[in-house]
């Protein structure tokens, strides 16, 4: 596998900690060792993510292609388009951005706090768009792209997550082979791997990085589309062609691909009561935040699978911690009482 061929260029502070939640796994019964990986502290940009690994592999793209403007995608209270307007802003580009109207939402304040609110603060040219939510390739961003030309501008697409983009997966191959450093120094191999998946690049690099010693289908993927069949196909779609870029030199099949369909109701960006509980169960018990679209589901997915019996007596599981906190701000309501 060969990662170290592709031009990077660093946004993060370096590789994210490992941290033991012992107070999680102690309140599940303690037969499950529970750690976080903690990518939502990878940053002192805006706040960090797991979009900004992905971007790290984008930019040198988007730097060598003479463009001048980034230009992304998605909804409301996106992290990924937080994350762009705030690369833009560090690489000196132009930063336009479509935000579809993916989630119902309840706070009156939804699209002027939280992620929206951090990207115009940084110069981002914010478009809001009355469209639902799909993880496709959407016309409000060909759109966009059209526009800024027309402008005299020097567009950069950037998709949805950066998930179909062609480099869209070399970060996360990178955090596999991140991870076998640090188990390296702790003594021990995680025996499962959780992680959040929506428009699918996270856990395709994830999966391909994790093939190269045999643990793919120990990547846990936690649906929080609510489009699963559709997530599915795209995790295996750019897995298969990073898998391709990295040389992996081993297939990725369909069934490489686990993808939990349960823990994504009632709909994309609307947390249920159990989300909600998981949040504040891990607040409570860790005092680490997670939010209602993507990091509380995969959490309260992770939470049912200890409580089941999903993972046997003894297993080391690590949890992907992908950020998105900010979106916290556009659910106030639900959260106004804790």
């Amino acid at each position: 596998m060969n990662l170290a061929k592709f031009p990077r260029y660093p946004l993060t502070f370096g590789r994210t900690p490992i941290e033991k939640l012992d107070r999680l796994s102690a309140h599940l019964g303690g037969g499950v060792e529970l750690y976080a990986k903690r990518e939502d502290c990878n940053s002192g940009l805006a706040f960090g993510g797991n979009k900004l690994r992905k971007l790290e592999y984008i930019v040198p793209d988007a730097i060598a292609s003479g463009a001048d403007t980034l230009v992304s995608i998605g909804g409301v209270q996106s992290n990924h388009t937080r994350m762009v307007a705030a690369v833009a802003a560090k690489i000196g580009f132009k930063c336009r951005l479509v935000q579809e109207s993916w989630v119902p939402h309840e706070d009156a304040v939804y699209d002027r706090v939280g992620n929206i609110m951090l990207s115009r603060i940084m110069g981002a040219d914010v478009r809001l768009v009355d469209d639902g939510f799909d993880i496709g390739i959407r016309d409000s961003w060909k759109n966009a792209i059209a526009e800024v030309e027309a402008a005299g501008g020097k567009p950069y697409p950037i998709p949805a997550g950066a998930s179909v983009h062609k480099f869209g997966g070399l970060g996360y191959v990178g955090f596999a082979e991140e991870v076998r450093a640090q188990e390296a120094e702790l003594g021990f191999k995680f025996d499962y791997i959780v992680v959040c998946t929506v428009t699918g690049s996270t856990h395709a690099g994830m999966l391909v990085g994790f093939a190269a010693d045999g643990r793919a289908r120990k990547v846990i993927g936690i649906d929080a589309s609510c489009t699963p069949q559709q997530t599915r196909a795209q995790v295996l779609e750019i897995a298969q062609r990073t898998a391709e870029l990295v040389e992996l030199g081993q297939p990725i099949v369909g069934d490489d691909v686990v993808l939990l369909e349960e823990y994504a109701y009632p709909i994309y960006g609307v947390p249920s009561e159990e989300t909600k509980e998981a949040i504040r169960l891990v607040g409570r018990l860790e005092g680490m935040i997670t939010d209602p679209v993507y990091e509380g589901k995969s959490m309260q997915g992770m939470i049912d699978l200890v409580e089941t019996g999903y993972f046997p007596r003894g297993s080391k599981v690590l949890y992907a911690h992908l950020g998105g906190a900010p979106a916290l701000n556009g659910y106030g309501y639900a959260f106004r009482n804790g």
